[in-house]
């Protein structure tokens, strides 16, 4: 879609896939049923005031309805290893979900980070054995401007995190115990990952 605003061929395809009539999504918002053939064929948009109770009618949320994208978690399994990662690029804030999800932060969007291969030279993933643990390393450079943000590993039940900061070492130890992926994320050339 390349609008922000809802089209009426999103909320037609919604409310057909809820087995609603037009009148009878009308009347859940309390309009008329005119109104819901008028967005629908694209001779008008709904009031901003109706949004909220458009998404709880239609069983979408507001910025799936905004964007008319439906998200679906096809892993319903919830392996972490399958897991989406959203980083913020505003504040920072890194979320994992275990599947797909509508994730916001700061008033945007986010898209799920697409990891790419460790490749060489300044973001390749090294992974020693020291004991029980990874310790996992990069030689990338930590300049309060480019840096890596954090560097994780995922197994099929579990997901260790180290938040990293400009200035220190771009390292960390996990307990090898189940891990699969060892991920690392740069502020300026994003998700790589290497598997283990």
């Amino acid at each position: 879609m390349t609008n922000n605003y809802i089209t009426g061929a999103v909320i037609k395809e919604l409310r057909e896939k809820k087995g609603l009539t037009q009148e009878e999504l009308a009347e859940k918002i309390f309009v008329t049923s005119k109104a819901v053939s008028k967005w629908e064929t694209g001779r008008g948009f709904p009031d901003i005031s109706l949004v909220e109770g458009l998404s709880k009618a239609l069983d979408i949320s507001v910025i799936e309805l905004l964007s008319g994208d439906c998200i679906q978690n096809k892993n319903r399994a919830c392996n972490m290893t399958k897991s989406k990662i959203y980083v913020c690029p505003v504040c920072g804030n890194v979320i994992f979900s275990s599947g797909e999800a509508v994730v916001s932060c700061c008033g945007i969007r986010l898209p799920a980070q697409e990891a790419e291969a460790s490749p060489a030279g300044a973001h390749q993933i090294s992974i020693e054995i020291i004991e029980d643990e990874y310790y996992v390393s990069l030689p990338h450079p930590m300049t309060k401007e480019h840096y890596i943000s954090f560097i994780a590993a995922a197994g099929a039940d579990s997901i260790q995190l180290t938040k990293l900061y400009p200035e220190q070492n771009a390292e960390a130890r996990f307990k090898i115990a189940g891990v699969q992926k060892i991920y690392a994320y740069c502020n300026k050339d994003g998700l790589f990952e290497v598997k283990v």
